[in-house]
């Protein structure tokens, strides 16, 4: 690959000569992915490098998350394992803006996605850090503490939250489909 990052129109005209690599949660794949895209949540890459190093070897990886950030550590991390990656600029909110088709899974409840979810947790939990500031005046540190994360998330484009939040349960895959999506990937580019 001569490439460090495709945008989606280039990853679009080279899509089915692509294994496209999901590195979001199950629950924000679930949500709509790049159809064939195979679902590898960031915290299992290191699991799956050697199926990884398969499949670059016949062919190239486009590694796809919600903004670009996860993904672009995810083809940081297959570097230095010898793994040529490229990301897709934007993630697929960039993919979806310019109209390109994605894949939902049909019959399935559709979990939040993590950036809902990082919303709905800060905000919870500055609501709870204000009112209980009305009994106890020191419980608004626990309001500016996720005031300092979210502004220190700004700044590094990481986030602590997200990363706890994807230990929960439903956002963690099941063995089993972590499996089926390394035996698929074994044997051929196509999945979810």
């Amino acid at each position: 690959m001569t490439h460090d990052a495709f945008t989606p129109d280039q990853a679009s005209a080279r899509l089915h000569e692509l294994t496209v690599i999901d590195v979001r949660t199950p629950g924000e794949y679930a949500t709509g992915h790049l159809p064939g895209a195979h679902n590898i949540p960031l915290d299992h890459l290191d699991a799956a490098l050697p199926t990884l190093r398969t499949a670059a070897e016949r062919g190239d990886l486009l590694v796809v998350c919600a903004s670009g950030a996860r993904s672009a550590e995810a083809c940081r991390r297959l570097a230095g394992a010898g793994v040529p990656a490229v990301t897709l600029t934007g993630g697929t909110s960039a993919w979806t803006q310019l109209g390109h088709d994605v894949h939902r899974p049909t019959g399935t409840r559709t979990p939040w996605t993590m950036e809902r979810q990082v919303r709905l947790t800060a905000g919870s939990v500055v609501l709870a850090g204000l009112l209980a500031g009305r009994l106890r005046p020191g419980a608004r540190w626990l309001s500016a503490g996720v005031a300092c994360g979210l502004v220190f998330s700004a700044v590094t484009d990481t986030c602590g939250m997200a990363r706890l939040l994807a230990r929960l349960p439903y956002n963690r895959p099941k063995a089993t489909d972590l499996d089926a999506t390394l035996t698929a990937l074994s044997g051929g580019r196509t999945s979810g």
